[in-house]
């Protein structure tokens, strides 16, 4: 009598724990909205989600980047300039550690846009790249744009602040923001590029979405 009760527990027990220890999905960024179509005769509701929108940069080798470059692959986005002196060097350093722990994943990539482009040429942004030690095809710096073109789509597209301020220091101000993209090109996940915590959380999250 006693096994058939111990039994039942146990697995309930387990089952509990399972799905207890399950996580959820990482949420989806920006607004959504739902669209109708018709299929086999039926009306079908899809629900379209925010996602990044159509941009081309030229990258520090000098190659045409585009979404294309991005599509089907998991990435990490931020936005930076090479003569900043404030919280620029914490996120470069901070996004060196993704880096580390992705450069043999053939599924994530990192893209870093130059709120800057006029003075962070292709040629300087080889030479910035050529100091991290790091491969283009992994890590790709985005230049050749106006400036204002950058700002926009960090605002509209990213949900990042990206903007000139002549009252700053170095004469713009962006957040340190990193931007988590899954392989729809929407935005799953924010992280605080100058917290080692944060990143952390970022990098665990990037394994997540792998297996989503």
């Amino acid at each position: 009598m006693i096994k058939k009760i111990v039994v039942p527990v146990v697995c309930l027990f387990i089952s509990v724990c399972f799905l207890s220890c399950e996580k959820q999905p990482l949420p989806i960024f920006g607004q959504r909205q739902v669209v109708t179509r018709e299929e086999n005769g039926k009306q079908v509701n899809d629900t379209v989600y925010h996602t990044i929108a159509p941009f081309t940069f030229t990258d520090q080798d000098g190659k045409t980047i585009t979404n294309e470059t991005f599509k089907g692959k998991v990435y990490v986005a931020d936005f930076f300039f090479t003569s900043c002196r404030t919280i620029c060097p914490i996120m470069k350093t901070q996004m060196l550690r993704v880096y580390q722990e992705i450069q043999n994943d053939p599924e994530v990539l990192l893209l870093s846009h130059s709120i800057d482009p006029e003075y962070d040429t292709v040629e300087l942004l080889h030479d910035f790249a050529a100091r991290l030690d790091v491969k283009s095809e992994k890590w790709h710096f985005a230049t050749g744009q106006p400036k204002e073109y950058v700002f926009d789509l960090a605002q509209k597209s990213y949900f990042a602040t990206a903007m000139e301020d002549k009252t700053e220091p170095d004469g713009f101000i962006h957040s340190g923001a990193f931007l988590l993209i899954d392989r729809l090109g929407r935005i799953r996940g924010k992280y605080d590029g100058t917290k080692e915590d944060d990143v952390d959380r970022l990098m665990k999250d990037i394994k997540q979405l792998e297996r989503e």
